[in-house]
């Protein structure tokens, strides 16, 4: 079956079982590595990327779902290869261990950031449930507060 997708600016049309999850699309059928696998369950947020600009479990939406929507990995945030504001925050607060959930983490920061540039540590708790095996919870909130001082905040 075909289905039309924007992924990353760029218009596709894919050809693949309707069933199939987004992630394995992007993946297997694209070659954008960079959105993970982890629990196959949309627990972890390993594989976060964006759907029509919202944050979304990518392992556990089917492709057939998506006709026409716009998709985002984290290979479309940096599409020119020059880092966006969260992924160097992640540099410079040194924020992975591992890095394996990361990109996921970064996805759904994004966002974040996109609503509420300045959000409370409630809000960063109400909207960022990834896991993080290696705890890099308290980076991940530094940079979120340094990203949101940079943008004129008061947190």
């Amino acid at each position: 079956m075909a289905i039309a997708l924007t992924v990353n600016g760029q218009p596709r049309t894919i050809d693949v079982e309707p069933e199939t999850p987004l992630l394995w699309v992007l993946r297997d059928t694209l070659g954008l590595t960079g959105t993970k696998f982890g629990c196959g369950i949309a627990a972890c947020g390993a594989c976060t990327v964006h759907v029509n600009g919202e944050p979304m479990r990518s392992c556990v939406l089917a492709v057939s779902d998506l006709e026409g929507a716009s998709i985002t990995t984290i290979e479309g945030l940096a599409p020119s290869g020059v880092l966006n504001n969260v992924q160097q925050a992640w540099l410079d607060q040194q924020v992975p261990q591992c890095g394996y959930c990361q990109t996921g983490m970064i996805m759904a920061v994004t966002a974040l950031l996109s609503e509420r540039p300045n959000p409370t540590d409630q809000e960063i708790d109400e909207s960022i449930t990834n896991i993080c095996r290696c705890g890099t919870f308290a980076r991940v909130r530094r940079a979120i507060h340094g990203l949101a001082a940079e943008a004129g905040g008061t947190r």
